[in-house]
């Protein structure tokens, strides 16, 4: 038998390694679910990247709201170096100190009491999904399944939380939806009171709307959504996976509305760029994912938790939360400005933060502005039908909150007839 050539510079692997091949690896060899940009990220540090023909662009997508500290950060790299080499993987048979120190930061900062760690935000809200309904089956309630959600919500792209999220196209063609979950419109206190009833367990809301199209809750919508729950003996389920970890200027997304919910699901920013998610409850909701109901074969492994142990101190030690508050205000001032400096490409701003958002009018090619941007070294992504949504690591800097608002102007002068 003839053993394939050990991988290395004569590999003939080596010879598609080569930058111009990369590209054309990728298209051919990857399941084309993504519309990826046409060239191939090499390496980052802080808020810039740069492609393997060593463009440089500054990254105002950040992973979708995940690398919180930009790209390459010290601490981060030497603690996920460091932890590599002491503990990575020892399954969820067994404790371990970085995710029990993790689960106290967390519960300590949210205001809740235990934690569940899995890999991601969708799988955050599947746990949440799962927990919500099995609260009630304990209970003595097993008919009580119902769970309100919103439209334009989105909650991830498992089968679970894909049957939450409020974009039908999200759910085309996988066959029968998970029964039992009613949108209403976000924002609509009224809605979302007649759709109440004894058979309904939760309610599931992001405490601003990110993949839908970066939109922030009106005043007195959290709060109501509380009162409702208590008043009917549901559960609130936030999901703060794109809110969560500091991204609006709090350090959960509802904390601005002075709302606690009785379960969240954390995730994206929380590892800074290494896949992470929690699930984090209320003391009295223990117990109900007893032992074989649920789990996560790599959820909160050592390395995993200490990459978010060091975000977390990373946050405190440069004050990244107070930043967001500056430095997001800095940006909305600046795309409320192009608002008005473009009034036929532009309708408006919103978002909170450094989860910001830039709605462009009825007819705008959104996509081909984004291609533009991109084109002129500016990173960033489309949420909704129609807006520009611009999540920055938290670490940039004002000069590159300038920088991205000028690539913006540039990009939309170009699309005027």
């Amino acid at each position: 038998m003839t053993l394939a050539p050990a991988y290395g510079a004569e590999s003939p692997i080596a010879e598609l390694l080569e930058p111009e091949d990369l590209l054309p690896l990728a298209e051919r060899r990857l399941v084309g679910n993504y519309r990826q940009a046409p060239f191939v990220l090499d390496r980052g540090k802080g808020s810039e990247v740069w492609d393997t023909e060593g463009r440089r662009y500054l990254d105002f997508c950040a992973g979708v709201a995940v690398c919180s500290l930009g790209h390459a950060h010290p601490r981060l790299v030497a603690a996920i170096a460091e932890q590599a080499a002491r503990l990575m993987h020892v399954s969820n048979y067994f404790y371990n100190a970085e995710n029990a120190r993790l689960a106290d930061e967390l519960c300590k900062r949210s205001g809740m009491d235990r934690a569940f760690f899995c890999n991601s935000g969708a799988e955050a809200n599947e746990a949440m999904l799962k927990l919500a309904r099995r609260w009630f089956f304990t209970k003595g309630e097993p008919d009580r399944y119902r769970i309100i959600a919103f439209d334009n919500a989105f909650h991830g792209r498992t089968m679970g939380a894909v049957a939450l999220t409020g974009t039908p196209k999200y759910r085309e063609g996988f066959g029968p939806p998970l029964a039992g979950v009613t949108h209403v419109p976000y924002g609509d206190l009224d809605a979302v009171k007649a759709a109440m009833g004894p058979d309904v367990a939760a309610i599931f809301v992001e405490p601003v709307q990110g993949e839908g199209g970066v939109i922030p809750p009106p005043k007195g919508f959290l709060p109501g959504l509380r009162s409702l729950c208590d008043e009917h003996g549901a559960l609130l389920c936030l999901d703060e996976v794109q809110t969560g970890i500091g991204r609006t200027g709090a350090f959960l997304g509802a904390q601005h509305d002075g709302v606690e919910g009785d379960v969240i699901a954390l995730a994206k920013g929380l590892g800074g760029g290494f896949p992470i998610g929690a699930l984090l409850i209320k003391e009295r909701l223990n117990g109900v994912l007893s032992p074989g109901t649920h789990g996560s074969t790599f959820g909160g492994n050592p390395l995993a938790s200490r990459a978010a142990r060091t975000v977390l101190a990373v946050l405190d030690e440069e004050k990244l939360i107070e930043g967001a508050v500056t430095k997001g205000q800095r940006l909305a001032e600046g795309l409320a400005a192009l608002v008005k400096e473009h009034p036929t490409l532009c309708v408006g701003q919103r978002g909170r933060g450094l989860l910001q958002g830039l709605t462009l009018a009825q007819g705008v090619d959104t996509r081909a502005i984004l291609g533009r941007a991109r084109a002129h070294g500016l990173l960033l992504t489309v949420a909704g039908a129609s807006t520009l949504r611009y999540t920055p690591p938290l670490v940039v800097r004002e000069a590159e909150i300038d920088e991205a608002l000028t690539i913006t102007s540039r990009a939309l002068l170009e699309m005027k007839p």
